[in-house]
């Protein structure tokens, strides 16, 4: 099973005094004649803390010592680099002429009366095409037609773990206590560490990956 990239947005999580708290990650993957591009950003309590610009992830804000980043920044780079991999190999079999965006975003919002909402939304070329629907830890079709390509990609994240529970998992809870760690008043941290956060993108881009491989498996042929 393929790994994943995550990307985020904000549902109802507006500007202001009594604005809730958030961790939001947005990511694009654009496969094209068998190359892939990745692009993207994460940002914590509102301020930017990494960027994706094809296979290379950069910490903006400290949130992990040096010799720690390496290591997870080392994790998203290779796992991207075998994602291109795979797709140069599908492709030479279902080449497809025509460009495809998958578009992602992802996070939690923590309110000041301590409840928590977290959200994960793919588009595919501009169109809403999936939901994960956080509560049941299942995949909703947002396709505005029938479509067995939506209907593929949802059948396969729906067989993971790593792509239901786990995904779950991390948008309930590890998510969430990151943002608890942060002092609202002064946005300072409380001294917990935030490997999660990066093993929470590589989470999101196992997600995405696996639904990626799925649509251009069945663009290129039979579902």
């Amino acid at each position: 099973m393929l790994r994943l990239l995550l990307l985020c947005g904000a549902l109802g999580c507006g500007a202001g005094s009594d604005a809730p708290l958030t961790f939001i990650m947005l990511q694009w993957t654009q496969v094209s004649k068998g190359s892939s591009v990745f692009w993207g950003n994460a940002t914590l309590g509102g301020r930017l803390s990494h960027i994706l610009e094809d296979h290379n992830v950069t910490q903006v804000l400290p949130l992990e010592p040096p010799a720690v980043w390496a290591q997870q920044r080392d994790m998203v780079a290779n796992y991207l680099s075998y994602f291109s991999g795979i797709v140069q190999v599908f492709s030479k079999e279902r080449p497809l002429n025509y460009t495809q965006i998958l578009h992602c975003r992802l996070g939690c919002c923590l309110f000041p009366n301590g409840t928590a909402h977290s959200f994960y939304e793919v588009s595919l070329n501009g169109t809403a095409f999936l939901t994960f629907h956080v509560p049941t830890a299942t995949w909703e079709l947002r396709w505005p037609r029938r479509d067995p390509v939506a209907a593929f990609a949802q059948r396969e994240l729906m067989k993971y773990s790593e792509t239901t529970h786990n995904l779950q998992h991390f948008l309930n809870t590890t998510c969430v206590d990151i943002l608890r760690a942060q002092n609202p008043q002064t946005g300072k941290q409380r001294g917990r560490s935030h490997a999660p956060l990066v093993l929470g993108l590589i989470l999101g881009v196992s997600a995405v990956v696996g639904m990626a491989v799925g649509i251009f498996l069945c663009t290129g042929g039979s579902c």
